[in-house]
């Protein structure tokens, strides 16, 4: 007879870094070089167009995509939220 064993698991919560930007909406290259999550526009062309970015959960190779405030980001398991001020 085998036994029944129970598992919790608890999830960690997604933490993001807030993007802060001043005008309506911020291109995903411009957001990612201003969240010091690639270091240059090239870098930000490169990983786009490899698909290792996400912008609401779905990837997205358009680098001139606009983001909005409320819009969400990720690059290497690293989770940005845009903010606008």
């Amino acid at each position: 007879m085998q036994k029944k064993i129970k598992v919790k698991v608890k999830v960690a919560e997604k933490s993001f870094k807030e993007v802060k930007i001043v005008t309506d909406d911020i291109r995903l290259d411009a957001a990612l070089k201003l969240a010091s999550a690639v270091s240059t526009g090239g870098q930000a062309k490169m990983v786009i167009q490899d698909n290792m970015v996400k912008v609401n959960g779905e990837v997205c190779t358009l680098r001139g995509k606009k983001l909005f405030d409320g819009d969400e980001f990720s690059f290497e398991n690293k989770f940005y939220k845009i903010v606008k001020e």
